[in-house]
């Protein structure tokens, strides 16, 4: 049950709906925080390599030992030669462009590396984050300081229409088990004696949005 419904959640939803338990090729871009070993136990049969500007980001030797490909790369600098062409499935860019000045050239260079067939997630703040309260964890936009540009879903789907991709899904991301689970996880954290964090509220508040693509 648990794995289940952990394959609902935005991080993992659109691989289940694509891939299942079918083979496929993922390039995660930000693989830190374990996502390489949380991604290979819900997805056995996934190939995943993943990209970082820092190897060491919250993954350890367990993580690399799951990975196809690692590719330690700023990827400002648009040097994307490493990364064989045509050759994945699925590229999953989950709250990595708020981060990038020049986000759309990164996601335009990377969609060579994209099958045919093959599809993008790409999800981060949206406008909308600008207006909600400052919490620790990050709920408002300005919250954290890395945060260099907002972008929005006409931004982003033009792009990849102009790039040969049709848009599956795109909107505000409301995910169903996380607005079911917030005053239980929000209970939770104050039974435990700790503050609530401010992804609780993302989905209830539609602090993200997202933009789902296949390659055509």
């Amino acid at each position: 049950m648990l794995s289940f419904l952990q394959k609902l959640t935005p991080k993992f939803l659109y691989l289940q709906k694509a891939f299942g338990q079918k083979k496929f090729s993922l390039l995660d871009v930000g693989a830190g925080n374990h996502s390489a070993s949380k991604t290979k136990r819900l997805f056995p049969n996934c190939e995943y390599s993943g990209i970082d500007v820092n190897r060491h980001f919250n993954n350890d030797e367990s993580d690399f030992a799951v990975m196809q490909d690692f590719y330690e790369m700023d990827l400002t600098l648009l040097q994307f030669d490493a990364i064989p062409d045509n050759h994945f499935d699925f590229i999953r860019m989950t709250h990595i462009i708020e981060h990038l000045l020049n986000g759309t050239e990164v996601v335009k260079d990377l969609l060579p590396k994209l099958k045919r067939g093959g599809y993008i997630y790409i999800e981060y703040p949206g406008d909308k984050s600008t207006r909600l309260p400052s919490m620790n964890g990050t709920l408002n936009f300005y919250d954290d300081p890395t945060h260099v540009r907002l972008y929005s879903i006409r931004e982003l789907t033009d792009l990849l229409k102009q790039n040969n991709c049709a848009i599956r899904a795109s909107g505000t991301r409301r995910n169903w088990v996380f607005l079911f689970a917030t005053p239980f996880r929000v209970i939770g954290n104050l039974i435990m004696g700790k503050k609530p964090r401010a992804n609780m509220f993302w989905d209830l508040l539609g602090f993200a949005e997202f933009v789902y693509a296949q390659k055509i």
